[in-house]
């Protein structure tokens, strides 16, 4: 067969005639937009994340969109509370579901509670680590530790300050105890003049973002209210929160939902668009668990498609990595380009 009969049998190969794989470039000095433009050259989980910052700051960028955010993890205990606490100060969350865990670490650290680095077990092997560390009253959050005795804080003010402030209203959805969560975290943290900053709750609080903590018994923070459920006139409804959120789902023109982690903040955020006449126009995971295990926090945003989660044309796109690495890349990468955006549009700009 001669070279031309070849490339008459064979079918244009069109998709190697564009876009070829780059190179990325790195110097001292560079900005995280211009690491993620380089990132957009190169493949793999570099492409991914380069094309997750494409989609959030679309996200952003359009006063059409309302933004939900799944957060999952121990995204607190990793030191990434304030990556989060911003984003909601900045107006870049208009929903936030996440779990009854990140907002019993974040109210640690609001009251004057303190995450710190753990150490190698040295000597000790894994096991006589830990037992060592159950002996001395420290739980582990694999590199971080937390002393007990915090939960202690913690129990003293939300039964002071949290739980009456609500209980004469009988049973409460779980969105009004978290408002009154991050006002009293507010108030506390104001009062003692706590390093830390008053965090995530305080932040949405503030800012009249909602926060869905849907499976809050799942934590401390839930234990807590169930105790004191045994002793006073307060009770939860589980059910409460999910009209608001669903009316949040159907006032909006068009919806983004940044998902990072798995579990119940995960589907609560993307099941919402099944009972709402539209679904997400946008999409953004972080994730590290496998697709093939047939779990929902690996579960592709393709899959959510087949549900009617997406829409058909939703661009979205998966990032899989540890999300205490992704994350802040995202926003920070996301806040230059919005940023670079407005100069760009504004009189004083180059355009």
């Amino acid at each position: 067969m001669t070279g031309d009969d070849a490339t008459e049998d064979r079918p244009l190969r069109e998709e190697f005639r564009h876009d070829p794989v780059g190179h990325a470039r790195v110097r001292a000095g560079m900005t995280v937009g211009e690491l993620a433009t380089e990132y957009g050259k190169a493949g793999i989980g570099a492409n991914d994340l380069a094309e997750a910052i494409d989609i959030y700051a679309e996200m952003l960028s359009r006063e059409d969109v309302t933004n939900f955010v799944g957060l999952a993890g121990a995204m607190v205990p990793a030191g990434m509370r304030e990556v989060v606490a911003e984003s909601i100060r900045d107006g870049h969350v208009d929903a936030l579901v996440t779990t009854g865990a990140t907002l019993t670490h974040d109210t640690i650290e609001a009251i004057g509670g303190k995450h710190h680095h753990g150490r190698q077990h040295g000597e000790d092997s894994p096991r006589e680590h830990d037992e060592r560390l159950r002996d001395e009253g420290v739980d582990r959050i694999y590199n971080v530790y937390l002393p007990q005795e915090h939960f202690t804080l913690l129990e003293d003010h939300v039964r002071s300050a949290v739980f009456p402030a609500v209980e004469s209203d009988g049973a409460v959805g779980i969105e009004e105890l978290t408002a009154a969560l991050g006002r009293a975290n507010a108030e506390r943290n104001a009062e003692e003049d706590i390093e830390e900053s008053a965090g995530i709750a305080a932040a949405a609080y503030e800012s009249d973002v909602p926060v869905y903590t849907p499976a809050i018994q799942d934590s401390v923070l839930g234990l807590q209210a169930w105790m004191y459920s045994q002793i006073a006139d307060f009770s939860l409804d589980a059910l409460a929160d999910m009209s608001s959120l669903t009316d949040l789902a159907f006032e909006a023109e068009r919806a983004g939902a940044l998902v990072i982690g798995g579990g119940v903040p995960k589907n609560y955020t993307l099941q919402t668009m099944l009972v709402a006449p539209d679904a997400y126009d946008y999409a953004v995971q972080l994730t590290m668990e496998p697709e093939h295990t047939g779990g929902l926090s690996g579960a592709t945003l393709e899959e959510a498609r087949s549900w009617g989660k997406l829409e058909k044309a939703a661009r979205n796109a998966s990032v899989y990595a540890d999300a205490t690495i992704t994350y802040p890349l995202l926003v920070a990468a996301t806040r230059e380009r919005i940023e670079g955006n407005r100069k760009d549009r504004s009189p004083d700009g180059d355009r």
